[in-house]
């Protein structure tokens, strides 16, 4: 199977930490210390070596002074439910005539990915929300490497296609996506379904950030002479003559990325923009870099 994440993006991994920005709700999820045992950054006790423990956490210095296994124990933060709300609608799977290998559908597919795989480094719960075609797919969310590969196998299978389901078939999310647990939306948010869903659940105390995923193209509108733009879920078209139409469209989009990111920072939502052109790992280090390797 193709690895979904880019050399590039992979080695930004390190960098990332997945962590709610909001304080830690009831029942023990968030960015807090709990009092679970297991690998971790603050040393809290020794215990003696079971059968099935890792070897290189014994205390190998310990066992030459007392002639026992020991093993070192930390305490760890709680473990965070990560979401990954990812957009599968027709417009996803444009992409730049200077990198046809690369669509949005394929940005977004790495940057989940991205994040599953800093979910199963940090011991973490995750789980994937596919909307396209008029539907949406649940992976429900689980822990480990086997739950890594269900995710990989519906992120490879995934194809951009029709557009947001409705009202009625979004309900999961509201089933599965409990009150702190952590949701990233990955898509170009062109869908007012989309950015609403985002809004709701973010005002019914789900942490909620969102990536918005564009061209090249649409970031500097390179097109000359005529030029026939179509809407590939509404059908409608446009002839025009691209020079012409340079300033309008830039303008225009420019305006309407700034009235967004307005938008989801009213409802408190994290926001980052991903240009499909550019190095993959930008907008994550924006949303969950670390200060410095080993800080917060």
């Amino acid at each position: 199977m193709i690895d979904l994440i880019p050399p590039d993006l992979r080695a930004a991994l390190p960098d990332l930490r997945l962590a709610p920005r909001r304080p830690a709700v009831a029942g023990g999820i968030g960015q807090h210390h709990s009092r679970s045992r297991g690998e971790g950054l603050e040393f809290s006790q020794y215990r003696a070596y079971e059968p099935g423990d890792e070897l290189r956490r014994i205390d190998w210095k310990l066992y030459a002074r007392s002639d026992r296994y020991f093993v070192r124990e930390a305490e760890r933060d709680s473990p965070l439910t990560l979401w990954l709300l990812v957009d599968a609608s027709a417009s996803m799977g444009q992409a730049d005539a200077a990198r046809p290998d690369r669509s949005r559908l394929d940005a977004a597919r790495a940057l989940a990915a991205a994040c599953i795989a800093v979910a199963l480094r940090q011991g973490d719960r995750f789980g994937l929300a596919i909307a396209g075609d008029g539907r949406l797919d649940l992976v429900p969310a689980a822990d480990g490497p086997r739950q890594r590969d269900r995710c990989h196998l519906a992120l490879h299978a995934l194809h951009a296609r029709g557009g947001w389901p409705e009202d009625a078939a979004l309900r999961p999310l509201w089933e599965r996506v409990a009150a702190g647990d952590l949701l990233l939306l990955l898509g170009d948010h062109f869908d007012e379904a989309g950015v609403a869903v985002a809004e709701r659940l973010a005002a019914a105390r789900r942490e909620v950030s969102s990536i918005q995923i564009l061209t090249g193209e649409e970031r500097d509108f390179p097109f000359r002479g005529g030029h026939r733009f179509r809407d590939v879920e509404g059908g409608a078209e446009v002839l025009t003559d691209a020079a012409s139409a340079r300033s309008g469209f830039l303008a225009e989009f420019a305006a309407a990325r700034t009235a967004l990111a307005a938008r989801l920072a009213a409802a408190g939502i994290a926001h980052a923009t991903c240009f499909i052109d550019e190095p993959l790992d930008a907008p994550l280090r924006r949303l969950f870099g670390l200060r410095g390797r080993g800080g917060e």
